[in-house]
Parts: C-alpha cells; sequence; structure tokens
C-alpha cells in the first residue's frame, strides 16, 4: 500500500481521533505517523483511510491497538549505556553540589514508557546520594500518553530478560525476586511518582533539576518541537539538564538550551536572570520613559507602601522563589529577611494555614485570582484565627505571568461579632418562640384539667362495666378449662390407642422370617426390619430417610428399578425376582424378592419383601419363581 504525501481522509482520521478519544496527533510527522497507521490497516486488510475511519467507529476495541501501533515503547535498562555513565560521572553529582545540603532534588523522565528509564535514574542517584538520603530528598516523575505502558511500570515488575543490563550488584541490591521476575525496592519505589502526562497539553512539571526526554521528540513535526522546548526550558531550574535521545537535535533552540556533552545529546539551560530581574527589564522596555522618571524617593515610597499595608502579603516569582514579604506577613507568620530568595515550597507558609502551591499552580493555569474566605489558623495560645487568602496573578502587559502575590486578611474580629450577632439573634428568636409555646401550654392545660374531670367521671363507669365484664369472663374460663380436660382425657385415649398400634405392628415386623422394606413414591426408605439389618449389615437409623437406590450393600438394587417403577404407575400388581447377592457375612446367595404396592386409595409407595432361596426350598421352586417372573 503507497502513502501519498498528503490525504485529506488521514487528516480526517486525525481528527476523529482527537475528537472522540482526546488524542492529539497532528503535530507529529506526518511520514512516520502514516507508515504506523498503514501497518495497523494492512493488518486488518483495509485498503483507505476512510474505510479504517468505518472500522474504528463499529470496533471501539481497535483503538487499543493503534495507539500501541504509534506510541512505540521501546525502552530497556541502561540503555545507551554512555549516555548513562557521564549523567553517573558529571552531571548527577553536580546537581548535589549546587543543592543546599537538606534540598530537595526533582528529577523528570518524560515519555518513561514501561518504567525502566525512570528506575535506571533512581539507580543512578541511589548510588551517588545513599539510600537514605536518597529516599528523603530525591522526587522522580515519570510521565506517559499510554495509560497501559504506565500501569506495567507501576508495577515495577520485569523477567529476567528485561533485566539483563542490569549489573549483577545493582540486581541485587535494587530488585527483589518475586514470582521468577525481578521488582524494583517497595521503599524506593515511593519516590518514583507515576502519571499521565500530554507533552502537547499538559502543563510541565516545574523546579527540576534533570529532565530526561529520549526519543520522544523525534515523533513530532519541528514546530510542535519548538514548543515542547520552551517547555522543558520553563521547567527547569537556572542550572538544571535536559537529556535527548541520540536522534535529536536542538539546533534551532540554542538561545535555551547548550550542549555540554553532544555526543549522548546532553544540554545545560541556558539561564535568562531570575523572574525579578525579567520582570524589572521588560517593564522598562515597556515603559522606559515612566521607569525612568522614578527618583529614589518615589522607589523608597513604594516599598513603604507595599512593607507597612494594612494585610499580610507576600510575592512569590514564576520559578517559585519568595522574593517579597511586608511587616505584616513577617509578623505574622514569624518570617524574616533570611528567608527572602527561599523555595516557597520550603516554608511553612506554603501548606499552612492552607496549601496555597496548588492554589499558586491553579492560578498559573487559570490566569485569574483565587480567593479563599474563613480559613482557620490555630495560634500557639490555642485560639482560632480566621483569613480571607488572595492569590493574584502579576501579568505584564502581554499577558506573561511573572508570579504572583498573595495576600492574607485577619477576619476573626468580623467573624466572631458575626457569629456573636448570629447567635443573639437565634436566642431571641427561641425566646419569643418559648413564650408563646408558654402561653399556649397554659390554654391547653386549663382545657385538659377540664377534659380530666370528665374523663374521670368516665372512668369510673368504665370500671364498674369492667368487674362486670371480668365476672363474665371468669364463667367462660371455667367452662374451657372445662372443655380443655375433656379433651385431654380423649387426647390420652387415643395416645394410648396409638402406643398399642405400634406394639402391634413392631411385634408383627419383629416376628417376620423375611426381610421387609418400605418404600415411599420418591424411593425413600421407610422402614428397615431386623431381618434386613441382618442380612446386610446396616442398621434402621442408617438407612431411614434415604434413598433405597443410593445403598452400597451386596443387593443389586438397580435391578430392581423397572420392577419397581411398574408398581408405582400402576402397570402391575405384584413382582417377584430371584437376585444373586452377597450377604453381609461375604457368602454368596440367592435372593427372593417380592414388591407389592402401599395402598391408601392410591399407590403410596412399595412394600419389598426379601430372603435367602435356601430358607424358602421347602416353600417354593426356583423354577415356580422363574415362571411367576415370566407371568409378571
Amino acid at each position: 500500500m503507497n502513502a501519498p504525501h498528503k490525504d485529506i481522509d488521514f487528516e480526517n482520521l486525525l481528527q476523529y481521533l482527537r475528537i472522540n478519544r482526546g488524542f492529539d496527533f497532528t503535530g507529529y510527522k506526518r511520514s512516520t505517523l502514516m507508515r504506523r497507521v498503514i501497518k495497523e490497516m494492512e493488518t486488518l486488510n483495509i485498503d483507505t483511510f476512510a474505510n479504517y475511519q468505518d472500522y474504528l467507529e463499529v470496533h471501539p476495541d481497535e483503538f487499543k491497538d493503534l495507539f500501541n501501533t504509534i506510541l512505540i515503547n521501546v525502552t530497556a535498562f541502561f540503555r545507551d549505556s554512555s549516555a548513562w555513565e557521564y549523567l553517573a560521572k558529571e552531571v548527577i553529582p553536580n546537581i548535589i553540589k549546587n543543592k543546599q545540603k537538606d534540598e530537595m532534588i526533582r528529577v523528570w523522565s518524560a515519555g518513561c514508557a514501561s518504567g525502566q528509564e525512570a528506575y535506571t535514574l533512581s539507580i543512578l542517584i541511589a548510588e551517588i546520594l545513599g539510600i537514605e538520603e536518597f529516599r528523603r530528598r530525591v522526587k522522580i516523575y515519570a510521565t506517559d500518553i499510554d495509560e497501559e505502558a504506565l500501569t506495567q511500570a507501576r508495577h515495577a515488575s520485569y523477567s529476567p530478560k528485561n533485566i539483563n543490563e542490569v549489573p549483577l550488584e545493582l540486581r541485587d541490591k535494587y530488585f527483589d525476586v518475586v514470582n521468577k521476575n525481578y521488582v524494583f525496592r517497595q521503599d524506593l519505589r515511593r519516590c518514583v511518582i507515576f502519571g499521565r502526562h500530554d507533552l502537547l497539553q499538559d502543563a510541565p512539571i516545574s523546579r527540576l533539576d534533570l529532565l530526561v526526554c529520549r526519543n520522544t521528540l523525534m515523533y513530532f513535526n519541528s514546530e510542535t518541537q519548538g514548543k515542547i522546548i520552551n517547555r522543558f526550558h520553563f521547567a527547569l531550574n537556572n542550572h538544571g539538564y535536559l537529556v535527548l535521545g541520540k536522534a535529536e537535535m536542538l539546533v534551532m533552540h540554542s538561545n535555551l538550551f547548550i550542549p555540554i556533552y553532544l555526543k549522548d545529546r546532553v544540554f545545560a539551560k541556558v539561564c535568562s536572570g531570575n523572574s525579578r530581574n525579567r520582570q524589572l527589564i521588560m517593564t522598562d522596555l515597556q515603559n522606559k520613559e515612566t521607569v525612568n522618571n522614578f527618583s529614589a524617593e518615589e522607589v523608597r515610597i513604594r516599598e513603604l507602601a507595599f512593607d507597612t499595608a494594612s494585610s499580610a502579603q507576600v510575592v512569590i516569582d514564576n520559578q517559585g522563589t519568595l522574593i517579597m514579604i511586608n511587616e505584616q506577613a513577617r509578623s505574622l507568620f514569624g518570617l524574616t529577611i533570611r528567608d527572602l530568595n527561599r523555595p516557597f515550597q520550603d516554608l511553612e507558609l506554603s501548606y499552612r494555614p492552607v496549601e496555597l502551591r496548588s492554589l499558586i499552580e491553579q492560578v498559573y493555569n487559570e490566569r485569574h485570582p483565587i480567593t479563599l474566605t474563613n480559613v482557620e489558623r490555630y495560634q500557639p495560645n490555642s485560639e482560632i484565627q480566621y483569613l480571607d487568602v488572595r492569590v493574584i496573578p502579576l501579568q505584564d502587559p502581554d499577558q506573561t505571568i511573572l508570579g504572583v502575590t498573595i495576600s492574607f486578611n485577619d477576619v476573626t474580629r468580623y467573624l466572631k461579632l458575626q457569629t456573636a450577632l448570629q447567635r443573639s439573634r437565634q436566642e431571641l428568636e427561641t425566646t419569643n418562640e418559648e413564650l408563646q409555646s408558654t402561653n399556649e401550654e397554659l390554654e391547653t392545660t386549663n382545657e385538659e384539667l377540664q377534659s380530666t374531670n370528665e374523663e374521670l367521671e368516665t372512668t369510673n363507669e368504665e370500671l364498674q362495666s369492667t368487674n362486670q365484664e371480668m365476672e363474665t369472663m371468669n364463667e367462660e374460663l371455667q367452662s374451657a378449662n372445662e372443655e380443655l380436660q375433656t379433651i385431654n382425657h380423649e387426647l390420652s385415649d387415643r395416645t394410648s390407642e396409638l402406643d398399642q398400634s405400634n406394639i402391634f405392628l413392631s411385634s408383627i415386623l419383629g416376628c417376620l422370617q423375611m426381610g421387609m422394606v418400605v418404600l415411599d413414591n420418591s424411593f425413600n426408605i421407610l422402614i428397615w426390619n431386623h431381618t434386613v439389618e441382618d442380612m446386610w449389615g446396616l442398621r434402621s437409623d442408617e438407612v431411614v430417610h434415604k434413598s433405597w437406590f443410593s445403598l452400597d450393600i451386596g443387593l443389586p438394587v438397580e435391578q430392581l428399578r423397572n420392577p419397581i417403577r411398574d408398581i408405582i404407575s400402576g402397570k402391575k400388581k405384584f413382582q417377584e425376582i430371584l437376585l444373586n447377592a452377597t450377604n453381609r457375612r461375604g457368602k454368596k446367595i440367592q435372593c427372593y424378592i417380592a414388591c407389592s404396592p402401599l395402598m391408601n386409595e392410591k399407590v403410596q409407595g412399595i412394600i419389598i419383601m426379601m430372603t435367602d432361596v435356601e430358607k424358602i426350598n421347602s416353600m417354593i421352586s426356583p423354577t415356580e419363581i422363574e415362571e411367576r417372573q415370566r407371568e409378571a
């Protein structure tokens, strides 16, 4: 299948993927992208992009196979070893050197696929920094657009084949063997944060010391690469490093990054001064005449106005650095001049009394102020202070956000007054309601007293009537007692009769020299006399209520199934059968069996009589039994 240079149907397919699945591939190189889509179409024998789009609409499961074909996740531990050696020897030690002793180290593995690159970074940094320091100071953010690859990365489990490139001593140190797979250490795994991230649409992770994005930019066109590189530049700290794949260059972006190890595409960020200086420069360019007219006295007045403002205020630049604090803020939060130029995230104020870091990020994304009201702040004396917090973006005329200002207004006094007024209003309303309720209760009480007198008179009459009813009920109870005594005598007589009948029946069954079994219509055993117990070795309590055909005895009971069914169905009234059997003593016998119905207006079950033929030879011969069977 020959792919055209530009195909309208192909562009429509990309638009369909963006609208229906949220994947925007329009920034990818057309030749590479088209080649991979055609490869997937060939597996389905589809020859046009329009037909493939129709196929996707009918078969939504195909999206997964298409994305797996487009987003090739080729990765391995310590892939391109020379690049990792340079990172371990030069880059990572330099990052640690430029950090304070307790300062966090932030790394981003963009396009991490199934996670090998992120875990390789973990091993390198842990080897240099030490396990304990690594757990305490390092955060590695690993992102990809492929959810299936991220799921595999989160499990951190790899086959022996995937782990071949890891040196044996590192393999033993950083992996546990589980079900023949190698699983990355759980305590270090907590320092690696996986998440879905689209380099084109989602905001970049910021304040990074190292950004590794290997063999990902190559799939984008030059315009899209420029946008992503600008985001990478924003994401890195001034002394940050960028690592790309061997096939990727930054020819058009030398003003943002400079190569420090071109062989393996390791770049350093070109610093453009801190955000406060940039803000002053941009203001100077936009309104130079006005800035030049500011005298030292006017600048000092502006500084004093900010410092003596009635509300607490702090200013953070777009690098996350605290650059201004006024007097109210220093007094309220215990800040000092030494806290200037510190990362805001390292200050307690960034998360207490409210999480401000996420609010700042939201302001950057939405580009409008955010206000929180009645934020509780617990003071050392156990009292609660209430603050209104407002985060405002600082934008220059071309809408570039240079930082944010955060103001804190103490509304405790107003809130307490408002609460007190509400409480007083509620108490007054409650008092009025109680007075009205009391008046109503007094009126009701008077009415109830009058009604109670009338009820007492009525109750007296009812008591007299009840007394008469009780006397009548007593007579009825005596009569009922006499009837119960009569019924009791009758039940006693019937019980005696039943006992005599049971004794009589037991005597008859006990005198029978033949075995007797009685079955119900479901073939469950109702009677099993002592002769049968002696023949087959099972007691009555072991077989009663069990199925005749479930018995495991020396008698082939299955051969009686059809004769028994014939009697239950009414086809025959009597059946005689001669069967070979083995009694409980292991002796081979011929068993004579006679089956007849148990009647009560209709057939209620089966009566089976049985005995050893030797015992009845004097009464009937086997030949007669066989003749009777044929007649039956």
